[in-house]
């Protein structure tokens, strides 16, 4: 069957294959029935498919909109507060099969209806896991000051259920692209791949459907065929089967971020949460032989390696640079050089941050902003060439005002020519620092009429915490002049 299609499957089956079976190429190739040369491009996962088939499959009988009909009648209940005039399983059962054409048989319903009610007995079994063999993650909630301003967060947890070995990221939102991101950072903290990973039923990672019967979304049917992983999904409510990462979240919420941290940005948060991870490596859990990072040393040799490419977990635009040289995602604005206006740039958004492409190189890169829309960040270098042409607007500019303190313009206004000395002064922002240039505003005297040269000259001497460092310690040799004086005595007696 030469000349096939790659498409995620296949791919999944060759990473397998050769990942986890440790299959020769030649044998994958005639399992598969592809050629060799497709195999050797997939196998070590160093090359992705990029086109990829619609992946259809038929939907399970216990559908996101049956579930969601089920709960509906069952809230009803509650609210009508009529004891004798409930929903039972069969007359749910008669409704789907009237209302919503269901094809399912009447004891499917009765096992979901006793699942959501809880009315299942539960009874949990001791597990344990071999070295290497899974990986539970999970999101949790908590609050930090950003910036100054009280916000919150999601975090993204991970922890190895042979060593217990843990994985903290901070991520604005629960979405596709930062739980794609955490998982690739997880698996690059732990230094390879656990065989499983462990999850409940979110949307970012199933389409439809709960534990064994979730359909996976088809970007991270494509990342764990990349990764060679299984994803494994829990049962509605059942926090047990991934009990260790459901203790993380509360435990890294009480033990990394109390204090409520004050941080500047969430990389700033996460390089804390990494230190906090490395020395949870010293921890030694009760009942288990060594340290975590003991545990996690013996089980790295069992990780499948990590592969060359490193898969791309952004969410990718095309968009094309306006007038005010920005270029929109997800209904917010990010400036790039004036020189691309006109021109199409890629734009990757990734769980925290955006980073702005033209021609495969970066451009331009930003927090990422969340929201109702509408908001623009620019960078004041992108502006500079345009505020050199056009310096009668640099009191106005937007990316002036976003990037540069009041009090520095409303002095840059007392200089001789004001507007073209300000845009000098801001050029002098981006080439020594702001803060340097305020130190230097900070010792000239009020009395002083400020110009650009003058700031120049304080240039000369380094600025510390607003003071200019004179030298001191100049120091001058005496020199012996006796001999000039016996030559100026001759010459004057002639």
């Amino acid at each position: 069957m030469k000349g096939v299609i790659i498409d995620v499957d296949i791919y999944q089956k060759i990473r397998e294959m050769s990942t986890i079976q440790g299959m020769s190429q030649r044998a994958i190739a005639k399992t598969l029935g592809i050629s060799r040369n497709t195999v050797k491009k997939y196998c070590d996962g160093d090359s992705v498919p990029w086109e990829r088939k619609e992946y259809n499959r038929k939907a399970d009988i216990l559908t996101d909109d049956v579930l969601k009909f089920i709960l509906h009648c069952l809230e009803e209940d509650k609210s009508e507060n009529i004891n004798k005039q409930q929903h039972t399983a069969r007359r749910i059962y008669q409704r789907l099969v009237t209302e919503k054409q269901f094809a399912g048989g009447e004891s499917t319903v009765r096992l979901a209806v006793k699942r959501i009610k809880g009315n299942i007995p539960k009874s949990f079994i001791p597990l344990e896991f071999d070295p290497g063999e899974a990986l539970q993650i999970d999101w949790g909630e908590a609050t930090v000051y950003l910036d100054g301003i009280k916000n919150k967060i999601n975090l993204f947890c991970a922890r190895l259920c042979f060593s217990c070995a843990i994985f903290v990221m901070a991520f604005k939102h629960q979405n596709e692209e930062s739980f794609l991101e955490g998982q690739q950072k997880a698996f690059e903290f732990f230094g390879g791949i656990p065989h499983k990973t462990i999850f409940d039923n979110a949307k970012v990672a199933v389409k439809e459907g709960f534990g064994q019967y979730a359909k996976i979304q088809n970007r991270y049917k494509a990342f764990s065929a990349h990764y060679a992983f299984q994803p494994l999904f829990c049962n509605i409510a059942s926090g047990n089967e991934k009990g260790l990462v459901e203790n993380l979240v509360g435990f890294s919420r009480r033990n990394f971020l109390v204090p409520v941290p004050r941080i500047k940005n969430l990389s700033e948060l996460n390089s804390l949460l990494s230190e906090k991870c490395n020395e949870y490596k010293q921890h030694m859990i009760q009942g288990r032989e060594g340290t975590v990072g003991m545990r996690l040393f013996q089980e790295a040799s069992y990780f499948y390696s990590l592969p060359k490419y490193s898969f791309d977990t952004s969410k990718t635009a095309i968009a094309k640079v306006n007038e005010y040289s920005t270029v929109r995602f997800d209904k917010n604005n990010y400036s790039v050089p004036a020189t691309l206006i006109g021109q199409e740039a890629t734009i990757k958004a990734y769980g925290n941050e955006i980073r702005i492409h033209h021609k495969s190189a970066v451009v331009a890169s930003y927090d990422r902003i969340y929201g109702p829309g509408g908001y623009t960040s620019y960078t004041l270098e992108h502006y500079m060439p345009l505020l050199e042409r056009k310096p009668r607007s640099v009191f106005n500019a937007k990316p002036v005002r976003q990037a540069i303190q009041r009090d520095l313009l409303e002095w840059g206004m007392k200089f001789p020519n004001a507007n073209r000395d300000t845009v000098k002064l801001l050029r002098l922002c981006l080439d020594y620092g702001t803060d340097r240039i305020i130190g230097i505003k900070n010792q000239i005297p009020a009395t002083v009429s400020p110009t650009i040269d003058l700031v120049r000259s304080y240039l000369d001497g380094p600025v510390s915490n607003g003071v200019i460092s004179v030298a001191t310690d100049i120091s001058v040799d005496n020199v012996d002049l006796s001999a000039y004086d016996a030559k100026f005595k001759v010459a004057v007696n002639g």
